[in-house]
C-alpha cells in the first residue's frame, strides 16, 4: 500500500488554506491461505481543501471535499469504494462575541453511477452524478469561538434535491412526488458543523456533520449526514510489504 499525503500551507494576511492531497495505493495477493481471502487491486485518490479569509469582522468559509477510488477482487470485479463531491462557502459578518450573521451555500453529489450490486452495470442503477445532487441556500447564523470549530444554524434554508438521470426520475425515488420529476424542493431549518480533534502530533481529525428538517412536510423527519477526514501535516510517504 502506497499513501501520498500532503498538507497545511498558509497564504500571507487573512487567507488560511488547509489542504490534503490522497493517493492510496494497495495490492493483496492469496496463496494456500487457509482463512481464505480473494486477490485484489485498489486505488483512492483525494482532494480535500478548506479555504477560511478571517479579518476584521469578516469570515469567509469554504470547503472541498472530492474523492474517488476503485478496487478489483478476483471473482468479483471492479467496485467503487468512494465516490463524493462536497462543496460549500459560507460568508459571515460579525455581530457580537464569536457570532455572526451568515449566508451560505452547498453541493453534494458524486461523479459516477452506483449500483445496488456495487459497479455492476447490469445490476439495478440507484444514483449518478447529480442523482441525487443536493443543493442547499440559506441564511442565518455561524459560530465561530476558535480555528477548530465552526457551527452554522440556518432557520431560513432552501434544500433542492436534483435527479437528473431519467433512469431516476420515479415518483418516491429521493422524495421525488411524479414520475418525470427532476427537481425537490424543500424549505427548511439546516445546521452544520466542522469539528477538528488533534489526535497526536502532526495527525488531525476533521469531523463534519449537518442535520435538516423540512418545514413544509414531516417537521421531524431529519435528515443526518456526517464525514470524517484524518489529516497528517507535512509529506508522509508508507510503503507496506
Amino acid at each position: 500500500m502506497l499513501i501520498l499525503r500532503t498538507n497545511l500551507f498558509k497564504i500571507p494576511q487573512s487567507l488560511v488554506i488547509f489542504g490534503q492531497n490522497t493517493l492510496m495505493l494497495n495490492q493483496s495477493g492469496f496463496s494456500n491461505w487457509v482463512a481464505g481471502g480473494g486477490n485484489n487491486v485498489g486505488w483512492q485518490a483525494g482532494f480535500n481543501y478548506n479555504l477560511t479569509y478571517d479579518k476584521d469582522k469578516d469570515l469567509w468559509e469554504n470547503l472541498i471535499i472530492l474523492g474517488y477510488g476503485m478496487n478489483n477482487t478476483q471473482g468479483v470485479g471492479n467496485r467503487k469504494n468512494q465516490d463524493v463531491i462536497n462543496l460549500s462557502t459560507n460568508y459571515g459578518r460579525k455581530i457580537s462575541g464569536n457570532w455572526y450573521a451568515s449566508v451560505g451555500a452547498g453541493l453534494m453529489t458524486q461523479f459516477e453511477p452506483g449500483y445496488e450490486d456495487g459497479n455492476n452495470p447490469d445490476a439495478l442503477k440507484i444514483s449518478n452524478f447529480m442523482s441525487p445532487g443536493y443543493v442547499n441556500v440559506g441564511a442565518g447564523f455561524t459560530y465561530k469561538p476558535n480555528d477548530n470549530f465552526t457551527m452554522t444554524l440556518r432557520p431560513a434554508n432552501a434544500r433542492f434535491t436534483f435527479v437528473m438521470d431519467k433512469d431516476l426520475q420515479y415518483a418516491g425515488n429521493y422524495g421525488l412526488k411524479n414520475d418525470g420529476d427532476s427537481m425537490l424542493f424543500q424549505f427548511g431549518f439546516l445546521g452544520t458543523a466542522q469539528y477538528k480533534v488533534k489526535l497526536m502530533e502532526n495527525i488531525t481529525l476533521q469531523n463534519n456533520a449537518s442535520v435538516f428538517s423540512n418545514y413544509l412536510d414531516h417537521l421531524e423527519r431529519l435528515v443526518l449526514s456526517y464525514s470524517g477526514i484524518l489529516n497528517m501535516k507535512s509529506i508522509n510517504i508508507f510503503l507496506l510489504m
